[in-house]
């Protein structure tokens, strides 16, 4: 049966008053001083932010429930989406796009520069980078489809449906062991990583963390329907090559058919979701909404700006030949609960 993860160990003043309002140790209040440099990167904020968010999906062990709703945390929460929110707005800029101009500025998008984390972990990454790698994707794959499924009762006409038309092969179409967060899982397991949601938290860095945090963001706000529109329409425009490459990756390191199935069914699936998102989703929404263009191009230009980020982190730390990931936990005083650890 599966079960809520354990809370993560908190990594500052943020995430402790978030952690410790959560386990009922303490009032949330709001957030305590701290000087931050930059948001978009910065552990403490995105675990922070990020267990905000979790209480809408699956949230933790011996959490009170009710705490989903709480105006403590969500007074909190607000804060810290506020300091996300600003700096994405600072480096990216406020996007000034027309209606008819929101197809080409999508497209471009797909052809902006920035490192290439598929050609590198196809071409020569290790199996342990590899594995890295699933653990880094696991925080937003294990549960796919989910915040972008928030914006459905929120979008209408062509666009809702084109949306629905994604979902339901993100879901499997209706079939449990099809899902793409469940075949996720097959990978994970192939390569003797623990697929339980939440199991690498701890181990998870500001950059990764703040991939999952954008899109719960865009999600969760219906003032933000837009930019989650022009944030799905984009990770669907750009999936399709490094699916492939993925792919390629995990037959190299000798993974069977049904541990590539994840990134095969997207090569297949997302060109097919591309055409519907640009010319269902975008263009129904720019018709009904002509108010919301700039809003989608800044959807984009966020997903582009966070991703650019996390496979930087990823490079530079590979390049030095050291891990990507936090430090284990064994390295750090507090206790260690085995559901964290490797599966053996």
């Amino acid at each position: 049966m599966a079960s809520s993860p354990l809370l993560p160990i908190a990594r500052g003043p943020f995430s402790a008053a978030v952690i410790d309002r959560l386990a009922g140790r303490s009032h949330a209040g709001s957030l305590p001083d701290r000087t931050l440099d930059d948001p978009l990167v910065d552990d403490d904020l995105q675990l922070a932010l990020w267990c905000c968010y979790a209480l809408h999906y699956d949230s933790f062990a011996h959490v009170d429930p009710s705490l989903e709703w709480d105006p403590e945390l969500l007074r909190v929460r607000r804060d810290l989406e506020w300091h996300f929110f600003t700096r994405l707005l600072d480096v990216v800029g406020t996007p000034t796009a027309t209606p008819a101009a929101v197809r080409d500025q999508l497209l471009a998008l797909t052809r902006a520069d920035g490192p290439s984390l598929s050609r590198y972990i196809a071409e020569c990454g290790t199996e342990d980078q590899l594995r890295e790698f699933l653990i880094h994707r696991s925080a937003y794959q294990r549960k796919e489809a989910d915040p972008h499924t928030w914006m459905i009762p929120r979008l209408r006409g062509r666009a809702k449906a084109a949306v629905v038309a994604i979902q339901h092969d993100e879901y499997g179409a209706g079939v449990a062991a099809a899902m793409h967060a469940e075949l996720f899982a097959t990978t994970m397991v192939h390569f003797n990583l623990d697929p339980s949601v939440g199991a690498y938290t701890d181990l998870l860095p500001g950059p990764t963390l703040a991939t999952d945090n954008l899109v719960s963001m865009f999600g969760l706000h219906r003032a933000l329907r837009g930019a989650c529109v022009g944030h799905l329409a984009l990770f669907e425009m750009t999936s399709v090559g490094p699916m492939g490459r993925y792919s390629d990756a995990l037959r190299r390191f000798g993974a069977p058919g049904r541990a590539r199935a994840f990134y095969d069914v997207h090569v297949e699936a997302d060109a097919v979701h591309e055409r519907i998102a640009l010319d269902e989703m975008v263009t129904s929404m720019v018709e009904d909404e002509p108010e919301l263009a700039s809003q989608i191009v800044f959807g984009a230009q966020a997903l582009t700006l966070v991703e650019q980020r996390f496979a930087h982190h990823l490079l530079d730390a590979w390049g030095a030949d050291t891990t990507s990931l936090r430090p284990p936990l064994d390295l750090r005083p507090e206790p260690i609960p085995v559901e964290y650890c490797f599966v053996a």
